[in-house]
């Protein structure tokens, strides 16, 4: 099965993330976690924060996809998971979202962003997530009641997805592929070979 390596192609101005939508089963398999105002403490803290924390995109993290006629994993450096999260904050796509890849959602906003450096002292641990080193994580404020009560509430969207222009690796010229970058491609590929033996 083939595996491909998706990046930033920043010659193309609407490569990159265009929105983030709240999903049922998202393909990074990363639950979000809905906060309330009993499980963090804060100086003001409010009935119901209606905030969403979770994984928005995991680095080398292989996603099978199906587009009818092929299967296949794509993934993502940690390079580009960098890259990816800076652009769509200084895109000002903060605002952006969907339901299901399907439909605009208003209301929703991220209002934390980062990158997970530590193993042991980073945020997403003090809420039980163990995520991977550059994993992009971030915490969506939900102003909208319809949203929260009919889908969040109910456990109808589960986590995060991202919506966005990527370019297919092998479709960069030859000398933009580093050697090191083939290296690790080459690791993961022996990875999702030994998981798939193994199934």
């Amino acid at each position: 099965m083939k595996i491909i390596e998706l990046v930033l192609d920043e010659t193309q101005e609407d490569s990159g993330i265009e929105a983030i939508s709240i999903v049922e089963n998202p393909a990074i398999e990363e639950d979000f976690i809905a906060l309330k105002s009993n499980e963090i403490k804060l100086a003001e803290i409010s009935k119901d924060k209606k905030i969403l924390m979770g994984a928005l995109l995991i680095p080398n993290k292989p996603i099978y996809r199906n587009n009818g006629e092929d299967e296949y994993y794509i993934y993502f450096s940690k390079d580009t998971v960098l890259k990816a999260s800076q652009m769509y904050l200084t895109k000002g796509n903060q605002n952006n979202s969907t339901l299901e890849h399907a439909h605009e959602l208003s209301g929703l906003s991220l209002v934390e962003s980062w990158l997970v450096e530590d193993k042991v002292h980073d945020k997403s641990r003090k809420y039980g997530m163990d995520v991977p080193i550059g994993t992009w994580m971030g915490a969506v404020k939900v102003n909208n009641d319809e949203v929260w009560n009919d889908y969040v509430k109910t456990g109808k969207v589960k986590g995060f997805s991202i919506e966005g222009y990527f370019a297919d690796k092998m479709e960069r010229p030859k000398e933009a592929i580093g050697l090191s970058e083939n290296k690790d491609a080459d690791q993961l590929i022996n990875k999702i070979k030994n998981i798939l033996i193994n199934e």
